[in-house]
């Protein structure tokens, strides 16, 4: 069982690709750094900005169990209330062997520009805690849960600060985090989080939302650049909840998905993957190493495809300087959170490569918990059609508003998010003050 004191090393090969350390890259870093960059558009609310760069609450726990041998394991974990000026915290829990503090930050800072961005009452959080899930029981799984609930409890609620799944974590996952709270409360508190089944007050669309907002903001670049989606190339790395359900989002718009990697293999077809098939391969045997209908390629051949769409959806820190030299697509549609580093940012757009960036892309997921957490406030709930109508209009509505910023002002779409965003948190804080 991987605990709190797993060596820590640069890279960690998976299925052939070098997924960085959040330690390599330092994600913290790169979230200051595109803060900065906004700086000189933020006119009066620049004295405000340290409020963007300085986490509201920071909380280290520790989360001890008993295993199913007896003994005792402790793992360390986070949870990171980034800024709270527009509403309560919201961010998903990520349970993976390489969470670290600087990591949680920068997602959580991540997630107060993407709330923001897409005009979503919230403020930015995020969680983890450092455990391989594959590498315990299913028990010991929902202890880890429970205690990591427990102790974090004494800053989350309905309305402070609202968990959600991440990497490693599922609806299962909600479900008892969910029961957790609501027995240590006292009486049942569906809103805590979001993401949870449908039986438990969770909400329709929720599962297919990221994907689908990945798709959408990619539909969008592609009408504004004039790039037919009909026989347009994509590759896709991670093919899990966001890349598969946008790999599939794309095969059924007539794209061809010539490529696709996950944590067990990196496959290609320039003739095009069968998406469908692909995904119930990976429903059955858990990955993609063994799929008949694609090829083998290394780490190397799959960033250098040349394609219309590139689709990173696995972690941060993927696309490196290195890597954006030799990228050859027309355009990256970010589904992962903060998967390229600033300076590789400045290489892409000086090759002119168009980069649709996180906080916008992926920001379909928590644009669905919120309607989800509207939904159990209410007690009223509404149907797929209606939720991904909605998710629709709210998605292309933030990608016009942030189009119009770039094209006005002469930057990037992330520095253009970056700019509404960092509006919309600043002036929330100015009208509040400083109390007391």
């Amino acid at each position: 069982m991987t605990g709190m004191h797993t060596p820590l090393n640069d890279t960690t090969r998976v299925g052939g690709l070098s997924y960085l350390n959040p330690l390599a890259p330092e994600p913290w870093a790169s979230f200051v750094e595109q803060i900065e960059r906004v700086r000189p558009h933020l006119g009066s609310l620049e004295r405000w900005i340290e409020t963007l760069i300085r986490p509201k609450r920071t909380l280290i726990v520790d989360v001890p169990i008993e295993r199913d041998d007896g003994t005792v394991a402790h793992f360390e974990g986070y949870r990171v209330q980034h800024n709270l000026s527009r509403g309560p915290g919201k961010g998903g829990i990520r349970f993976h062997p390489d969470v670290t503090l600087n990591e949680v930050m920068a997602l959580a800072g991540w997630m107060t520009i993407k709330n923001a961005a897409v005009g979503l009452p919230f403020g930015g959080a995020k969680g983890g805690v450092r455990v391989d899930p594959t590498s315990v029981s299913k028990g010991e799984l929902q202890r880890i849960t429970r205690r990591f609930t427990s102790e974090i409890g004494v800053i989350i609620g309905p309305d402070r600060d609202i968990p959600a799944p991440d990497v490693g974590t599922n609806a299962m996952t909600m479900a008892v985090m969910m029961d957790t709270f609501s027995m240590n409360r006292g009486g049942t508190a569906t809103g805590v989080v979001t993401g949870k089944p449908i039986a438990l007050g969770g909400s329709l669309g929720r599962q297919e939302a990221t994907g689908r907002g990945v798709f959408i903001t990619a539909r969008e670049a592609a009408r504004h650049q004039k790039i037919a989606l009909e026989g347009a190339r994509v590759v896709v790395q991670g093919f899990g909840n966001v890349g598969g359900i946008g790999a599939r989002m794309f095969h059924d718009a007539g794209a061809r998905v010539i490529a696709v990697s996950d944590h067990t293999a990196i496959l290609v077809n320039l003739g095009g993957i069968d998406v469908p098939a692909a995904l119930a391969h990976v429903a059955a045997n858990g990955g993609l190493a063994g799929f008949p209908g694609a090829d083998r390629i290394d780490a190397e051949e799959f960033w250098a495809l040349e394609c219309e769409f590139l689709v990173p959806a696995a972690l941060e820190g993927q696309i490196t300087a290195q890597r954006a030299e030799r990228i050859r697509a027309r355009i990256v549609v970010e589904g992962a959170n903060g998967p390229t580093t600033p300076a590789a940012d400045d290489i892409l757009r000086d090759r002119g490569v168009l980069v649709v960036p996180d906080v916008l892309a992926n920001a379909g997921g928590v644009t669905v918990s919120y309607f989800e957490w509207v939904q159990d406030f209410s007690s009223f709930f509404w149907t797929e059609d209606e939720i991904n109508a909605r998710l629709e209009r709210i998605m292309v509505s933030a990608f016009d508003a942030i189009w119009h910023i770039a094209q006005e002002k002469g930057i990037s779409l992330r520095t253009a998010a970056f700019v509404v965003a960092c509006h919309r948190v600043l002036e929330a804080r100015a009208e509040r003050g400083l109390y007391p």
